[in-house]
């Protein structure tokens, strides 16, 4: 595989100097792997903090800002970061009012996160956790126990984001963020595998002409394999497995999410395709994002995720935000 790289080992290290150079309005410790709004601590304001293996952006270090996460810890590719990490990052960041980890359920995280928590409580933080558990296609996985969390990540650290930008205590905000998890749903389809820098070859083999239903951000199986499917038939899948767990005709936020390698141009043709599904089922849509948010390196595919959105959840969303991955309203 070719990669645009210099060599595996630094692969992460590079990729941060990078941000920095970019990023000016973002204090980037490329050492100790953390990433924090320049202006952290901000007096007054509940932190969030999040993080993750590599691989994923703009997730989470692309949703660092105003409006979105205070803070984020990059981990090697497709490994936890460590708690070491996450505390200094809470440190960084915390103003008093306290700090919320933002967790995907993938079993590293989890146990990471908690230690931190820990840690950071001896050191006179309060820490609040929020498990993001979205994904309906398997109970279980490689990685986790119970749900994976995938797309709803975004759609927490957004609507729980622009609630403490709003100065709310931190029991509000993790009560926003827990209520986002709740209503959220999301179903991934991988067309191709992805490669890993340090692997330098697909991670898993999926012939030219099947798919994976249910494919985790990591590569992970699915529900099952097919030959290959028209956007059309993918969408029907896909956006009815997330409905007969969602179970709703409420107006929803949609994302459609690219995996890595995917073009615009068939991610708009698939929204087209998803958009029909929900308006045959009766489902409103308040609000789409597509495009590549929460990615799987340079895995062809898609996820669907759905979150059934009251006024409140609709007002946080459209909420002014400013990150190198979502902005808005500034």
């Amino acid at each position: 595989m070719k990669m645009l790289i210099n060599v595996a080992e630094t692969v992460v290290a590079d990729a941060l100097r990078g941000m920095a150079a970019a990023h000016p309005e973002l204090t980037v410790d490329v050492e100790n792997r953390v990433i924090t709004r320049a202006d952290a601590p901000v007096a007054g304001k509940v932190a969030l903090v999040s993080g993750g293996g590599s691989g994923h952006e703009p997730l989470h270090g692309g949703f660092v800002g105003p409006g979105m996460l205070s803070a984020a810890c990059p981990g090697e590719v497709f490994t936890s970061p460590v708690p070491d990490q996450m505390v200094r990052a809470a440190a960084a960041v915390d103003s008093g009012a306290g700090v919320l980890f933002v967790v995907k359920n993938y079993t590293g995280d989890v146990l990471n996160f908690d230690m931190a928590a820990e840690l950071a409580e001896d050191e006179g933080i309060q820490v609040a956790k929020v498990l993001v558990n979205d994904d309906v296609a398997v109970t279980d996985s490689l990685y986790t126990a119970g749900r994976r969390g995938t797309g709803a990540t975004l759609f927490v650290e957004k609507m729980a984001g622009s609630a403490a930008e709003e100065g709310r205590p931190l029991e509000r905000v993790e009560a926003i963020a827990r209520r986002v998890n709740e209503n959220s749903r999301s179903f991934g389809v991988a067309l191709s595998a992805c490669s890993t820098p340090a692997k330098g070859s697909p991670t898993f083999d999926l012939p030219a002409g099947e798919l994976e239903l249910g494919v985790g951000i990591h590569g992970e199986p699915g529900r099952e394999r097919r030959a290959m499917m028209t956007s059309r038939e993918i969408a029907d899948f896909a956006v009815d497995a997330v409905l007969d767990d969602l179970a709703t005709h409420d107006p929803v936020l949609v994302l459609v999410n690219g995996m890595g390698a995917t073009p615009l141009l068939e991610l708009y043709g698939f929204n087209a395709e998803v958009q029909r599904v929900l308006g045959e089922r009766g489902v409103p849509v308040a609000r789409t994002l597509v495009g590549n948010y929460v990615t799987s390196l340079d895995m062809a595919g898609a996820s669907v995720t759905l979150c059934r959105a009251d006024e409140e959840l609709l007002r946080l969303w459209d909420a002014p935000v400013r990150t190198a991955g979502l902005r808005w309203g500034m």
